[in-house]
C-alpha cells in the first residue's frame, strides 16, 4: 500500500476507437465515446466541458461569501462559492476567478492563492473546477448588472465554521461549496 503522500489520480489514456458529437449546446457538449478498454470495447456519453474556476472569498472576521441562485437541473436555490465558466480563449484561471468574483459580488481583493482543484463528477462529465481562495476584500470600481438567474442572487457572509457544519449536516449539499469550506478550514488550521 502507498504512503498517502504518494496517492495520486494517475493519467491513462486508452484508445478512443470513435467519438462523435452528440449534441452541441450553447454553452458545453456531449461526446460520445466508444475506447478500447481491457479486452473489449466500452460507450460512454459524457458532458465536454470548459472547466470553471470558484472564489472561496473570506473577509477578515473568518468569514466565506456565499451566494445563491437558481439552478435548474435540482430545482432549488442553492447556497454556493462565487464561480464562472473558463469560457474565455486563452484566459487563466485566476484571471476567470478575479472576472468572476467581480460580476458576481461586486468585489476585488488584494490576496489570491490556490486552494484546491477538482473533477466535478468524472463519471458524467470532464469538468475541473479550480478553487481560490481570496482575501483583503474591497467593493469593486464599478458594480455589475446581472440578468437571468444571476439576476436575484442573494449574499450572506457566513463564518466559516457555521459553513463547515451546514455542509456536514447536510444543509447546504453544493459540491464545490464543500471542497472549498473543508479546504480553506484546513488551509487556516495548517496555518495556526
Amino acid at each position: 500500500m502507498p504512503e498517502s503522500a504518494a496517492l495520486r489520480d494517475e493519467p491513462f489514456e486508452p484508445e478512443v476507437v470513435h467519438s462523435d458529437l452528440a449534441f452541441e449546446g450553447a454553452v458545453w457538449d456531449v461526446r460520445d465515446d466508444r475506447v478500447r478498454y481491457g479486452d473489449g470495447e466500452i460507450r460512454r456519453q459524457y458532458v465536454a466541458h470548459t472547466g470553471a474556476v470558484a472564489i472561496l472569498a473570506l473577509d477578515d472576521e473568518e468569514r466565506v461569501l456565499l451566494i445563491q441562485q437558481y439552478r435548474h437541473p435540482i430545482r432549488h436555490r442553492d447556497w454556493e462559492l462565487p464561480a464562472g465558466l473558463l469560457d474565455i480563449a486563452g484566459e487563466e484561471p485566476l484571471e476567470a476567478a478575479r472576472r468572476e468574483l467581480a460580476e458576481e459580488a461586486d468585489l476585488v481583493a488584494d490576496s489570491w492563492e490556490p486552494l484546491v482543484s477538482s473533477w466535478t463528477t468524472p463519471g458524467g462529465n470532464d469538468e475541473i473546477i479550480h478553487i481560490f481562495l481570496a482575501t483583503g476584500l474591497s467593493a469593486a470600481p464599478t458594480a455589475h448588472d446581472r440578468e437571468g438567474e444571476e439576476a436575484d442572487i442573494r449574499i450572506e457572509w457566513v463564518p466559516l465554521d457555521d459553513a463547515v457544519a451546514a455542509v456536514l449536516e447536510g444543509r447546504m449539499r453544493n459540491g464545490i461549496l464543500g471542497i472549498g469550506v473543508m479546504a480553506a478550514t484546513l488551509r487556516l488550521r495548517a496555518r495556526g
